[in-house]
């Protein structure tokens, strides 16, 4: 992130492929304990949530994101009352979900207090008051402990991380291990989603390793995708279900 008259900030893409947006005021910027974070104001894109040098979700196309991973999931399933998410710091998963007026419930588990507390005060309208709802709990832990560790089963389950690169928090939550502890607290009929990575440029390693992974676990799979500007470019999602008909998914 360069500062100055003329402020950028560019993010690597891909090998030789990087994107650069002019901003014009870094809004937040710190160091938790498990990542950096910024909050800038962006000429293209508006206020953006960056960690570890990574674009999270931007202001004039995080619905995009936010929707796609949330309503495919819960439209296909009858009646979801109780929810779980992992990470969704922003809180804008936890607005998705509790615009289903079935739910009654919504757990949210992100290991970093201060991504939360930053998007509470700086990222209003991606929350949106979803933070307050009283069907909502927020916690910081690691959200793998947390199922270890819990009695409670959920009807639908959102995994909504940053990528899962060495050094990352989220590392460890895209294995095989991780999915069949997620799967162990689905209730009958329940089912998952996930962001799952780029599939742009012909990038696809990630999304098809994701979508294997979940394949060992779950009888049901199903990958797809949509165009994420502030992404640049096409990004990966992917529902799964131990019983629900793939069918009843309407994408």
């Amino acid at each position: 992130m360069t500062r100055g008259p003329t402020a950028w900030f560019r993010e690597s893409i891909a090998d030789n492929l990087y994107q650069e947006c002019k901003i014009s005021g870094v809004v937040y910027s710190g160091q938790s304990e498990y990542q950096t974070i910024e909050i800038v104001d962006t000429l293209p894109f508006g206020r953006t949530l960056v960690l570890d040098g990574k674009t999270q979700s931007s202001e004039s196309d995080e619905f995009i994101y936010h929707e796609m991973l949330v309503h495919p999931a819960m439209l296909a399933h009858p009646a979801p009352e109780t929810v779980f998410i992992a990470g969704g710091g922003e809180g804008a998963t936890l607005r998705e979900v509790l615009s289903h007026k079935s739910v009654k419930e919504a757990v949210m588990v992100d290991i970093d207090q201060e991504v939360v507390e930053a998007s509470r005060r700086y990222l209003p309208a991606w929350h949106d008051g979803a933070f307050d709802d009283p069907r909502t709990t927020v916690l910081h832990e690691d959200a793998r402990v947390y199922l270890e560790n819990t009695g409670s089963a959920f009807d639908a389950i959102f995994i909504d991380l940053s990528d899962p690169v060495e050094g990352n928090p989220s590392a460890l939550l895209f294995t095989e291990r991780f999915f069949r502890i997620v799967r162990d607290h689905l209730n009958p009929g329940g089912i998952i989603a996930l962001q799952a990575e780029t599939v742009d440029f012909g990038r696809t390693e990630a999304f098809t390793a994701i979508c294997h992974t979940l394949k060992k676990v779950f009888a049901n799979v199903i990958p797809y995708h949509i165009v994420v500007p502030s992404f640049s470019g096409d990004w990966g999602f992917v529902a799964a279900s131990p019983t629900l008909d793939p069918s009843s998914l309407s994408i």
